[in-house]
């Protein structure tokens, strides 16, 4: 594989009425899937091919998505649970007021990797090790160029185990990265080395 391009899902129903997301399953907005099918048909005219192995969290934002890119590059989609956003436990779907009320701040031993934002959330090394499972797997394919549909927060991840950074030192990483993003991450035909070449680009979305 050579080049993967990462698309953070559009605007879900959760970020309207300002609910927590996390594994809380809602749909893309009218607004999410406009935007959607304008950040497929600009990616697929400026990469010009079909049948483009789309891989896709399981959760409905990003599968909504997926169907709108299965439609514009010929190409049927695959959803991988290992792409799904960082579960937020007890926050899942609750409103704002609540998240600040109940967040659990970091340690003061400092040990970010388990720590638990929400009661019953993931840690970041939960997380860090599903998404390395699934990159490691993906880097095995002959693919030139993939497509995934992801989240904000599993962006972080993602990037960091393309970077090939140890789950062990996922502990600080952020890439901060807002709905409808397309960060492209590249591997170096020359030397193998990994690249993030661009991170977050909304010029597909922009209007």
């Amino acid at each position: 594989m050579k080049d993967l391009f990462v698309i953070t899902h559009t605007e879900s129903v959760h970020h309207v009425e300002k609910l927590g997301g996390g594994w809380y399953d809602t749909p893309l907005t009218e607004r999410g899937k406009n935007d959607a099918s304008r950040i497929a048909t600009r990616l697929f005219d400026r990469l010009g091919t079909r049948e483009i192995p789309i891989l896709s969290s399981d959760l409905q934002r990003c599968t909504d998505m997926a169907a709108i890119f299965q439609k514009v590059f010929a190409s049927p989609y695959q959803v991988d649970q290992r792409l799904r956003e960082m579960s937020c436990g007890s926050a899942e779907g609750q409103a704002r007021e609540w998240l600040d009320a109940h967040l659990n701040p970091v340690p003061d031993d400092e040990n970010r990797l388990d720590h638990q934002v929400f009661e019953g959330a993931e840690s970041r090394r939960e997380v860090g090790m599903r998404v390395t499972r699934f990159l490691e797997d993906l880097c095995k394919t002959d693919h030139e160029q993939v497509l995934v549909i992801t989240h904000g927060f599993a962006l972080t991840f993602l990037i960091a185990a393309w970077l090939r950074v140890p789950v062990d030192n996922m502990d600080y990483c952020e890439f901060r990265a807002t709905p409808g993003g397309v960060t492209h991450l590249s591997e170096n035909k020359q030397f193998g080395n990994r690249v993030l070449v661009r991170l977050n680009d909304t010029s597909y979305v922009d209007v």
